[in-house]
């Protein structure tokens, strides 16, 4: 089998670098495939721990990337619950934290990212303010729901983004009183923008949730080491013993840029050329850390799960020598309630024109679109209305101008545009 004498190091153990020892082997590569991993479980996806493994409808199990036995069977070894320190570009090794010295001929970096942290008073010190990235953090989070529903008390959710919403899902399926706390007009303002927003305020008030639009924690009250209540930024006290900092994520790029790799300061992240190859021609970098070229001339980095699940096998077979083009459009999906919802593309607030709808937005059984004024398709959402990803993909890449009234037209076939 090729590569029989060559070593693949892959730092990272979540989805993207599990495919990418998973694809290593499905393309004949006969030398060693180390993963490396900070966390002591096995590689595991991410989506599930703000859906239905933190409601208690998904197994534990589900979440796992492969079958516990697949690592051994395929040869892929396995370095959980150790940190990568450092990285020697020069006699291409990696450094682990007990001071092992891992050798590569192609190392791949998939460190994903991290929470941000709440930096109000009170915010640290305190038990009950909680973070939702890791496995252990879900099933701290599960336990805590569970205690909020006893006691009848709020979950306060600092961010109305993708995490908090689907929290916020989450916990009031479990019977948790939920509190939201965002300082821009609408939920996902930033991502999707205010017209969108509206039909998911809707969604969750429908369901119980309270928001707080336009504000911002201020400061975390404590009693006895445990938190008590928060109070916003306009002087607002709420009870609660349960503070969840939805608030995004930062890609972990330390190790990278402590070796030296050039780091994409636009978008964060670690520069990579179209095929994730890094500025040194032996590392590549694929998931939430890769900051790739963009149509636009400049860089995307992208934190879902699509993103993980294709740039890990694509960064692989660039390490094999094969001609690799990352271009993928950016995918993600969720599920709130009884509303599930595919997105792609990116047409953020304040880069698109108009909104155009198809179906019922009441009912939400819908596709919205974000034109440019050019009335080009930029982005996508379809909610509850499925198989329309791969043509609202193509409207996204043909870069043409579509007739509004044609694109807002269920009777018209969306392939035909």
């Amino acid at each position: 089998m090729d590569g029989m004498h060559r070593t693949f190091v892959i730092i990272g153990g979540g989805l993207a670098g599990a495919k990418a020892a998973q694809t290593l082997r499905e393309e004949g590569f006969g030398g060693r495939v180390i993963l490396i991993g900070d966390e002591h479980e096995q590689p595991y996806e991410r989506p599930p721990l703000s859906k239905g493994y933190l409601a208690g409808r998904a197994a534990k199990e589900s979440v796992f990337v492969h079958e516990p036995s697949w690592y051994a069977t395929h040869r892929v070894e396995l370095h959980l619950g150790q940190q990568a320190v450092h990285i020697d570009r020069e006699e291409r090794e990696v450094r682990l934290g007990d001071g092992a010295r891992v050798p590569y001929d192609a190392l791949l970096l998939a460190t994903g990212a991290e929470p941000h942290r709440l930096q109000i008073p009170g915010a640290r010190g305190v038990a009950g303010v909680h973070h939702l990235r890791r496995l252990a953090h879900a099933d701290h989070l599960r336990a805590v729901l569970a205690d909020r529903t006893r006691q009848g008390e709020p979950l306060v959710i600092a961010g109305a983004g993708w995490i908090g919403l689907e929290v916020a899902a989450a916990a009031r399926e479990l019977g948790s009183p939920v509190v939201v706390v965002e300082p821009s007009p609408t939920p996902l303002h930033g991502v999707l923008g205010p017209e969108l927003g509206e039909v998911f305020t809707g969604l969750h008030q429908e369901h119980g949730v309270e928001f707080r639009f336009g504000r911002r924690l201020a400061s975390i009250s404590g009693r006895d080491g445990q938190v008590a209540g928060v109070v916003t930024d306009d002087g607002e006290e709420i009870p609660a013993r349960a503070v969840l900092a939805a608030i995004g994520v930062r890609p972990r790029t330390a190790l990278a840029g402590a070796a030296g790799l050039t780091l994409a300061e636009d978008t964060g992240g670690v520069a990579v050329d179209a095929s994730l190859r890094t500025s040194d021609p032996h590392i590549w970098a694929a998931g939430d850390i890769a900051a790739f070229p963009a149509p636009d001339g400049g860089r995307l980095r992208v934190e879902h799960w699509a993103n993980a699940l294709n740039s890990g096998p694509a960064a692989a077979r660039a390490m094999l020598g094969q001609e690799v083009t990352y271009d993928r459009v950016p995918y993600f999906f969720s599920d709130q309630y009884d509303a599930g919802l595919e997105y792609s593309g990116w047409a953020p607030h304040g880069s698109y024109d108009r909104v155009v709808y198809r179906g019922e937005v009441g009912k939400r059984a819908f596709i919205a679109f974000w034109l440019s004024a050019e009335g080009r398709v930029l982005a996508g959402l379809n909610m509850n209305v499925w198989d329309v990803t791969g043509p609202i993909q193509e409207l996204i890449r043909s870069g043409r101008p579509v007739d509004a009234t044609a694109l807002a037209d269920p009777a018209t076939d969306l392939g035909s545009l």
